[in-house]
């Protein structure tokens, strides 16, 4: 899968917010002076339903966003896990994949976030990767389905490059894979042991497209496969190489750094002194 590599991002063309609370993400977005917002919707830790807990429900979060000028963008629970071959965990993960995504759509969110997820064993990577070709053939994919690298695990599908491309080389066979797309998270990659001033092109070259970037400094040290994540200049991971990510990526960005409206203004201002 090819596709065109994007113009660099500047300080005056970057898109970004932070990971918010669910409840009015518009005003959360506003308080930062933000472009977008992420947050959940229902419980990340649970398997119900998703409800929308704006006031007025996703017609009117909707409505808000729009006119407020906030890109919404909705992160999927950390339980989800597609790839597994437990089916106590598999099939009730691609019902709240499908469950989120309808959510998603009816808020207008930009797109669905989802982590690769794992198996148990090595034996099992191949059957795990294709779970996942089966719930993105099996998913009704209304918004753009991000699926996002992580930081742990020997058997997870999304950690190390080689297992991206090899999970986008079978999922590209699948119905649905024209709305399938990549989210980048700095901490995971470093985490996961992958070098962030290469990062960028190596992920383009796999999956031919990097749509959002989770901007996240490390509180641990590269490839320790700990998801920590800290505030922009106080971790582990060199700046330069954190600003060249996004420089390269050309893509909105997301800061799901700890702190409220006053830490996240101050995790933009670094990132744009840096552009």
């Amino acid at each position: 899968m090819t596709a065109a590599t994007p113009a660099p991002l500047t300080a005056e063309t970057l898109r970004i917010g932070a990971h918010v609370r669910h409840d009015d993400p518009v005003a959360a977005g506003l308080e930062r002076g933000a472009a977008l917002s992420q947050f959940f919707i229902g419980d990340p830790q649970g398997w119900k339903k998703p409800v929308v807990a704006y006031d007025g429900g996703a017609p009117a979060l909707r409505a808000a966003a729009e006119e407020a000028g906030i890109d919404l963008y909705v992160h999927a629970p950390y339980v989800l896990n597609v790839a597994t071959t437990n089916n106590r965990i598999r099939i009730p993960s691609r019902k709240l994949l499908q469950q989120q995504m309808d959510a998603a759509a009816e808020v207008g969110a930009k797109g669905l976030i989802v982590h690769g997820g794992h198996v148990g064993s090595d034996a099992e990577l191949e059957t795990g990767f294709d779970n996942w070709r089966k719930a993105v053939e099996r998913t009704d994919i209304k918004v753009p389905l991000l699926i996002e690298n992580t930081a742990g695990g020997n058997h997870a599908m999304a950690r190390q490059l080689e297992r991206i491309a090899r999970l986008w080389d079978v999922i590209s066979g699948a119905e649905g894979f024209d709305r399938v797309g990549f989210c980048l998270d700095t901490c995971h990659a470093f985490a996961g042991g992958s070098d962030l001033t290469t990062v960028v092109e190596q992920v383009r070259e796999v999956t031919g497209r990097i749509d959002l970037v989770h901007l996240n400094d490390s509180r641990d040290a590269f490839n320790s496969g700990a998801d920590r994540h800290t505030n922009l200049g106080t971790g582990t991971i060199d700046a330069d190489a954190l600003a060249g990510v996004v420089r390269e990526a050309g893509a909105a960005v997301v800061c799901e750094t700890p702190g409220g409206a006053v830490e996240h203004q101050a995790d933009f201002a670094w990132l744009r002194a840096r552009l």
